[in-house]
């Protein structure tokens, strides 16, 4: 049996129950101090990082009497953040072990508060949790890593739905969750349910049997100038009509992005506009929050008309290659954009919806004058 320090994000104890696998009513911890080392934020994530600075002391808790399994899961989890097992001393003497980074693997920036952490990241980084030692066993740690960052998004999804608005109408039921598990997990994943839900008739329905494909939030902008009266769409490779075959494969669509953690879907936006297209976007005009498909997807789309100065040069290619991204620019009138989507040769369901929200309200667009300023009055 060994004895454990902890500093940081682990001292939240729902992550800590996670992490271990049993409740911490069932974990001997107590208040100790760390002699000789500081605690500051990581600049690189939300997260704290510790190094040595004699003179100072760092408050967290012993852990003690922890079993090899115990070591065995906390190594899966802090594999990720490049944090290696060593031997420290605490201020009353005793021995124990901590989990201390590489050196110069983070870069310290100021002082981290466990408060504020708990209530900027702590759900997201537990749904994280859960999904990262749902592998233990199953993937090697390296796998797991380079999932990493579509585990957070994925997280984060689960974040932004705690904030959705539903129709008071609709049934608030019973779901009743037989058998959930992951059969496949990367850049995106696939889970298969069972259950049993509230009947319109009352009482509980037959148990059904679903796949659902585990997507993250995304955030799409349709860049429009009130000015010139156009819009700018962009172009690439998609791989639902490559799958489907459907020899259109390019296809045309607003500029999109997943929601990075801890981004709002508006700076979301903003970003993707940049990185796709070099778009600057002044003022946003939400268009809907809905999901792409319902019945068989997480996906969740945060649309909008973004105002912009759209002059004839602003075309070209872009996107990020790091994310395998080739993107093309077209700027076209708002006429020939309406003609499309009544010819119904849009194939792209936001960029629909968009074109018609704009049909809507184009003309309040166009009376309240020039192109929004970057910051959005």
């Amino acid at each position: 049996m060994r004895n454990l320090f902890i500093y940081g994000t682990l001292r939240h104890l729902p992550l800590l129950e996670l992490v271990l696998g049993r409740p911490f009513g069932a974990i001997d911890l107590s208040a100790a101090r760390l002699p000789g080392y500081r605690v500051s934020a990581a600049a690189e994530g939300p997260f704290p990082t510790i190094a040595k600075d004699e003179g100072t002391e760092t408050s967290g808790l012993l852990l003690r009497g922890l079993s090899a399994n115990d070591f065995a899961r906390l190594d899966f989890y802090e594999g990720a953040f490049d944090y290696d097992l060593v031997p420290v001393t605490l201020a009353d003497g005793q021995a124990a072990e901590g989990y201390l980074p590489q050196p110069g693997r983070w870069t310290s920036e100021g002082p981290w508060s466990l408060e504020q952490w708990e209530a900027d990241w702590a759900a997201l980084s537990c749904h994280a949790a859960r999904e990262v030692m749902s592998y233990m066993g199953q993937r090697p740690r390296a796998e797991v890593d380079a999932m990493f960052p579509m585990i957070r998004r994925r997280a984060y999804q689960r974040v932004l739905a705690k904030q959705g608005q539903h129709d008071a109408r609709t049934l608030s039921g019973k779901v009743d969750i037989t058998h959930h598990s992951r059969v496949y997990a990367n850049f995106f994943a696939l889970d298969e349910i069972s259950l049993r839900h509230e009947t319109f008739r009352g009482g509980m329905s037959d148990q059904i049997d679903r796949a659902v494909f585990i997507g993250a939030d995304a955030a799409l902008v349709l860049p429009y100038d009130p000015v010139r009266d156009r819009v700018l769409l962009v172009e690439q490779i998609r791989m639902g009509p490559l799958a489907r075959g459907d020899e259109t494969c390019w296809q045309l669509e607003p500029i999109a992005g997943h929601i990075d953690p801890g981004e709002t879907p508006e700076a979301a936006a903003r970003r993707e506009a940049q990185e796709e297209a070099g778009v600057t976007l002044g003022r946003l005009e939400p268009v809907g929050n809905v999901y792409a498909s319902p019945g068989n997807a997480t996906e969740f789309f945060h649309i909008f008309v973004g105002l912009a100065d759209l002059p004839d040069q602003i075309t070209g290619t872009g996107g990020l290659a790091s994310e395998g991204e080739d993107i093309r620019s077209h700027l076209m009138s708002f006429d020939e954009l309406i003609a499309l989507a009544d010819a119904q040769t849009l194939a792209n369901a936001p960029l629909v919806a968009s074109a018609y929200w704009l049909a809507r309200h184009r003309e309040r667009l166009r009376s309240e004058g020039a192109t929004a300023k970057p910051d959005g009055t």
